[in-house]
């Protein structure tokens, strides 16, 4: 595997293929070392900030609470 830097003068880039390489199939990736920097900057949620977020009737709490019971309640069953 070859990894490497660089940053170009112009918008046209050649590159050397080494022989052990060539009639295999390679990958090339280019993007900006900046642009990956800041996608890795987005902070990670915690569950607690999804809190409320269901926007749930009062109907719709009490079912969906009975639906949780009753598929936790599987996992205690004699199979």
């Amino acid at each position: 595997m070859i990894r490497t830097t660089i940053t170009p003068q112009n918008q046209d880039l050649s590159i050397h293929i080494p022989e052990d390489y060539v009639g295999k199939q390679i990958e090339v990736l280019l993007y900006a070392v900046d642009e990956l920097l800041q996608e890795e900057k987005t902070p990670l949620k915690k569950p607690s900030d999804f809190r409320g977020k269901l926007k749930l009737s009062d109907g719709q709490y009490t079912d969906f609470q009975n639906h949780l019971k009753d598929i936790r309640n599987e996992w205690n069953r004699d199979i």
